[in-house]
């Protein structure tokens, strides 16, 4: 397997791999790796789609991409997916996927099409004093110590952050800032993770510092992410003959070891209470999802809190017997043994009364009933106790919903900590307490809030024990290889298997490491897309520098002779035409 750029690979047909036709695959999870996984099998390996099979524990696919109309509940959605233009192996996919809406266009058609004729900004980022503007004006207002604090994570090396948290590298000045607001808001970021992860974070999007304010830097899809997504993976797959066999967990998997070679023998699951053995022959390969974020996720309803389940976690224990077996397949438990610092919780809520969609009007500036963008992004009640951020794509949200409803997503970092209305924690709160919460920071008068939360709204709360355990401080060799070394016919999957520059919690990791995990087994002939070069972007990395300084030009120190003399000096090369023209001098 190897990585490329441009249009050269881009547009190269793989041929099929050697022995195609006799291979089998059988995949462990249909989150969106998985699903990924089956596609390049079939499109790119040559492998018939009939001789893939995709093994899931519930009885819908999608994992974390979920969008569910639960009857008597509501509306729910566990969270949503910021994309961007440069998630080459999510859209490398997507561009052969048809749409479901447009006739003879492909999703990536659709989306891209989409985000043209309505681009996406917000209008209005931040709020205080229960619903008014936040003040920051686009700025991130860093001061030097903080400057200093962020370009000394950029030019750290990995081992410098593993095993650190962001409190132990980022000063107080950071941490107070509307930078940091804006950061840890948009990517759940909490003090107490990775540093890691966060410099990962800002090599990988260095190219959207300035876009942060304001969310221009995303783009989202029509409806949720089930729908506009799984949806038509579902229908590629299936008219391709991959079979998927639900409500099937698998239990353990197991493995051989001979001269230098590691080979995977045998799946064992458990199929509607019986136990079962899946025997995996010469040709066969299992492409396994490790770990799971919304393993554990409880939903509670409008009347009733969700419950946080740390009981047994089925994606962690098969994880967890994996890793025994061989010290390259990782450590689950640096991920899934702090659940306190690893949980939050969302909530849906679907409109009911015409008078809480004019709160969302006068907050986003925009129509939320217009069918395009409304609050561009998520909108964070600054000065919230729980760090509540709300959020409404647009509408509708799902095709069934209702012309006269709005469904919004909400979420808070800190699940712990008495609200500011309801004087208790956003983990002991039902979906009319969130509700509740939620309509004091819109601005709703306190007398009308109670009436309007019981009758206006249903809101389904989800807490999620695992949901930021990626984020956890972690070392070389926690996560395993895709393919780990010496592997012959088996892969990792997901967030919690290593691919190298790219970064975690987005749509784009899942993808990307089921066609790795593909291309390197099948020793296909074509490149996987590198991860986007921004970070070896002088430009980009000019134009981040004049954003994080909100503008201000770079002085150039010493004496002003010497100043003079060094300015002239740039003034006449293109160095100095590259500061001019991105604003640093």
């Amino acid at each position: 397997m190897q990585h490329t750029a441009g249009n050269y690979e881009a547009f190269v047909k793989a041929r099929p791999a050697e022995h195609a036709q006799d291979t089998r695959a059988w995949i462990v999870g249909s989150g969106l790796a998985g699903l990924a996984a089956a596609v390049f099998l079939v499109r790119d390996g040559g492998v018939p789609g009939e001789n893939v099979t995709v093994v899931e524990k519930g009885h819908l696919p999608g994992g974390a991409l979920d969008g569910l109309d639960v009857p008597e509940k509501g509306f729910v959605i566990r969270g949503g997916r910021e994309l961007e233009n440069h998630m080459e192996c999510l859209w490398d996919m997507m561009r052969s996927v048809p749409s479901l809406e447009i006739e003879g266009a492909s999703v990536l058609d659709e989306f891209a099409w989409l985000n043209r004729d309505d681009p996406n900004y917000s209008l209005r980022r931040a709020t205080v004093k229960r619903g008014q503007d936040a003040g920051h004006e686009g700025k991130f207002d860093l001061p030097q110590r903080a400057q200093k604090d962020l370009l000394h994570v950029f030019l750290a090396t990995r081992e410098e952050m593993e095993g650190k948290r962001i409190q132990d590298v980022m000063s107080k000045e950071f941490l107070a800032s509307p930078f940091w607001m804006y950061w840890r808001t948009m990517f759940a970021f909490e003090e107490w993770h990775s540093a890691l992860e966060f410099k990962l974070y800002l090599h990988r999007f260095v190219h959207h510092i300035g876009g942060l304010p304001d969310f221009s830097a995303l783009k989202f899809s029509k409806y949720n992410q089930y729908e506009s997504f799984v949806l038509p993976l579902i229908k590629y797959l299936t008219e391709k003959g991959v079979t998927f066999q639900y409500d099937t967990d698998v239990r353990d998997i197991d493995f051989s070891h001979r001269n230098g070679e590691i080979r995977a023998t045998a799946i064992h699951w458990t199929r509607e209470g019986a136990e079962e053995t899946q025997e995996l022959g010469e040709h066969d390969l299992v492409f396994t999802t490790i770990g799971s974020l919304v393993d554990n996720s409880n939903d509670g309803d409008h009347a009733t809190p969700a419950k946080l389940d740390r009981g047994p976690a089925s994606a962690w224990d098969l994880w967890k017997r994996i890793a025994a077996k061989d010290p390259s397949f990782g450590r689950p438990e640096v991920f899934c043994s702090s659940i306190d610092e690893t949980k939050w919780e969302s909530a849906t809520v679907t409109t009911l009364d015409e008078r809480i969609p004019e709160y969302i009007r006068k907050i986003a500036q925009r129509d939320p009933f217009s069918g395009r963008v409304v609050t561009g992004g998520i909108v964070t009640a600054e000065d919230s106790s729980w760090l509540l951020s709300w959020t409404v794509n647009r509408q509708p949200h799902f095709k069934k919903q209702p012309k006269d409803q709005i469904v919004v997503w909400v979420y808070s970092l800190f699940v712990d900590t008495p609200g500011d209305f309801v004087k208790k924690s956003m983990s002991e709160c039902t979906g009319e307490e969130i509700t509740q919460e939620w309509l004091y920071h819109m601005g709703v008068p306190v007398e009308e809030i109670p009436e309007l939360a019981a009758t206006g709204a249903k809101t389904v709360p989800v807490m999620m024990p695992y949901v930021t355990s990626f984020f956890m401080p972690r070392h070389a060799g926690d996560r395993p290889q895709v393919v780990p070394e010496g592997a012959k016919n088996f892969a990792f999957l997901g967030q919690f298997a290593e691919t190298g520059r790219d970064c975690i919690f987005t749509t784009e990791y899942s993808v990307r490491t089921g066609m790795e995990a593909v291309y390197e087994l099948l020793d296909l002939d074509r490149g996987v897309p590198e991860t986007w070069g921004s970070t070896y972007d002088v430009r980009v990395l000019l134009d981040a520098l004049t954003r994080l300084r909100d503008g201000e030009k770079v002085r150039i120190p010493g004496p002003e002779p010497l100043r003079k003399r060094l300015r002239r000096r740039l003034e006449d090369g293109e160095i100095g035409e590259l500061l001019e023209e991105y604003g640093v001098m």
